[in-house]
């Protein structure tokens, strides 16, 4: 019975929830950065001169870059899962990085009292997907418990592995 319930969908299907919800950041990303960032920039004082610099410093070709790299690790995330019918802790750990940052897209978009790029799959997708395939590997008896920690440890390995993917990025497609 487990194998009906973590299935393809559940492990294939984040790679393919990932990729819809990246191509409404790829749609929107860095052009909504550009007209944005002196609004931002008067808005939030506090936040550091090197972290708009480097947001200001991302043009369409980085961004696309960054996220095919962030691609490859969404796919070895969901094979990995598919191979162990969803027992893999790195495509648990997938799973629940993607949810949590569909939680920071619409926390984004409250804070700037706005659509932003990722907010309009993020409730739609990434948060029902994440919450349905959680359900899936539950009822499979594979979910692996979920704990404060786990979630603190999820986002900022998501949020390392953006810093990494847009480092790796920036040096593919720097010119000259």
């Amino acid at each position: 019975m487990s194998s009906i319930l973590v299935n393809s969908t559940v492990t294939y299907g984040l790679f393919v929830a990932w990729a819809l919800h990246d191509a409404e950041e790829l749609a929107r990303g860095p052009r909504w950065v550009r007209e944005r960032l002196p609004e931002l920039r008067e808005r939030f004082p506090e936040v550091p001169e090197p972290v708009w610099k480097a947001m200001e410093g991302v043009d369409e070709r980085e961004f696309a870059a960054a996220v095919a790299v962030m691609g490859a690790v969404v796919a070895a995330a969901a094979v990995a899962g598919a191979r162990s019918k969803g027992r893999s802790a790195f495509y648990q750990a997938a799973l629940n990085g993607f949810g949590l940052h569909g939680l920071v897209h619409l926390a984004q978009a409250a804070v700037v009292r706005g659509c932003t790029p990722g907010s309009v799959t993020s409730p739609l997708l990434v948060v029902p997907f994440t919450l349905w395939a959680r359900g899936r590997l539950k009822r499979a008896g594979v979910l692996r418990p979920a704990r404060a920690r786990d979630a603190v440890t999820g986002l900022a390995v998501a949020a390392g592995a953006t810093v990494a993917a847009h480092t790796v990025a920036r040096r593919v497609t720097r010119r000259g």
